[in-house]
């Protein structure tokens, strides 16, 4: 018997009530580093802090009555370092004498395998999250999906912006999309998703207006557990939720400057980090940007990076207002009326003439959101089948009496419509393709009037 446990790989103690050792194998030895004469002076809670002088006769009492049991623990090395043990105890009554029988078995590499399945499932359990999250972006884009379909025009200028989408959509190249608010920047945004190679893959919109300064890196790129105060798990990123498909970056213009350049490491090298780890991520995303603000005057107000500015204006598009395309306004009004109509449960389908000639006199400073607006709210006050519009006219008319005051100068009227032109042509003024074709005008007579009003490419690198 002696023999056997000498050369059991095992540890075995044998233990009196003192809390001495009788008896340790060479296993013992071995494993926790210690020499058998160290063992004449050790006690049990020596080498196991769970155990003390205080604590240790009710250890013993219960020991004695329960006659044997079974834990983990852990035992301390001869070096300071602890090892995880399961534990085996037998209470023994021999030749007058008490022992407590330890068989002691070391579960480091158990322990070691029990982390590492803990850590395999917190990645499975960040991918379920971001899968979670992505099937959450999908559902979003079935519902809201957009196509050609949706956006409707008779305007021949806006015709031509729609072609622009469709010859770009079928490129990866960065999209830069400028315009007043309320014009459907997003409405293109979503078409040239819908358009495109990626279409089976997420479109994830970020308004970088909306998020708070300190949360917009950690939306953008994601951030590890523990990055700052209440970030409590893991969070995946809107790049990486974009995978193979599309980010939306509406109101560009108003991302912070310490961010810009992790935006830009994006767009050059298809990498980023999130908040709080060192690792590096690739991803491949189309970027589509969105902004009302003059970018090239933010650029020399130090607001905006010039070398970040370059890399979205690859491909510029301007979304018209809706005073300069006046002959779709019925088109929207009746759009917004059946589906106003539909959603309320209404039957509406006269519009009066004579009010549909207000709206479309009226220059809608709000674009196509505000004409939206205007026709749920009539929609909401109508009652038979005619739209009853007299109670939201009052507000055109105070909104054109204010525009009267400000009546624009001829000078004015002039320089919009030869920057619109060259917005169209891309500044290109002579040729088949040139402003002065647009506008009817001689080449050379363009470039004076250009002169003239102060007109100069290098002030509107941003249309």
């Amino acid at each position: 018997y002696r023999f056997t446990m000498d050369h059991s790989r095992e540890m075995i103690f044998w233990v009196a009530p003192d809390a001495s050792f009788y008896y340790v194998n060479q296993a013992v030895c071995d494993k926790l580093g210690y020499e058998f004469a160290d063992f004449r002076s050790l006690k049990v809670f020596d080498i196991n802090p769970e155990f003390s002088l205080a604590n240790w006769p009710d250890h013993w009492r219960d020991l004695r009555e329960q006659g044997g049991m079974s834990f983990e623990t852990r035992l301390r090395r001869r070096n300071g370092k602890f090892m995880p043990v399961s534990i085996s105890l037998n209470y023994l009554h021999f030749e007058g004498r008490e022992y407590n029988c330890v068989f002691v078995r070391d579960i480091s590499a158990e322990r070691e395998r029990q982390e590492r399945l803990e850590e395999l499932l917190a990645e499975v359990e960040g991918l379920r999250r971001r899968l979670e999250d992505e099937k959450n972006y999908l559902q979003e884009e079935i519902s809201l999906e957009y196509n050609f379909k949706n956006i409707l025009t008779a305007n021949e200028r806006y015709r031509h912006v729609l072609k622009q989408v469709e010859q770009v959509a079928a490129t990866d190249a960065t999209v830069l999309l400028l315009g007043e608010t309320g014009t459907g920047k997003e409405l293109l945004a979503r078409a040239l998703h819908h358009l495109s190679a990626r279409r089976d893959r997420p479109l994830v919109k970020v308004n970088c207006a909306a998020l708070p300064a300190d949360l917009i890196e950690s939306e953008l790129f994601g951030h590890e557990k523990g990055a700052f105060t209440g970030a409590i798990q893991t969070k995946v990123g809107r790049f990486e939720l974009a995978a193979q498909g599309t980010i939306f970056l509406d109101e560009i213009g108003e991302l912070p400057l310490a961010l810009q350049s992790k935006l830009l490491r994006v767009l050059q090298e298809g990498e980023f980090q999130r908040l709080g780890s060192p690792q590096t991520h690739r991803v491949d995303v189309r970027v589509i940007a969105a902004t009302n603000r003059r970018l090239a005057e933010r650029v020399r107000q130090g607001k905006f990076r010039e070398d970040l500015f370059y890399r979205l204006n690859v491909f510029p598009i301007y979304s018209l207002p809706l005073r300069e395309r006046p002959e779709d306004i019925p088109l929207l009004v009746r759009h917004f009326l059946q589906k106003y109509a539909d959603k309320m449960g209404k039957q509406i389908d006269k519009v009066p003439k004579a009010a549909m000639e207000r709206l479309m006199q009226y220059e809608f400073p709000g674009n196509v959101r505000e004409l939206q607006n205007l026709i749920e709210r009539a929609v909401i006050l109508t009652t038979g089948p005619t739209l009853q519009l007299r109670k939201v006219l009052p507000d055109l008319k105070q909104a054109a009496a204010g525009k009267e005051r400000s009546f624009r100068s001829f000078e004015q009227v002039q320089r919009d419509h030869i920057l619109e032109a060259l917005r169209r042509t891309h500044w290109r003024v002579s040729g088949k393709m040139g402003a002065a074709r647009i506008l009817g005008l001689n080449p050379k007579t363009l470039a004076s009037k250009m002169r003239k009003l102060g007109i100069r490419r290098e002030d509107h690198l941003d249309l």
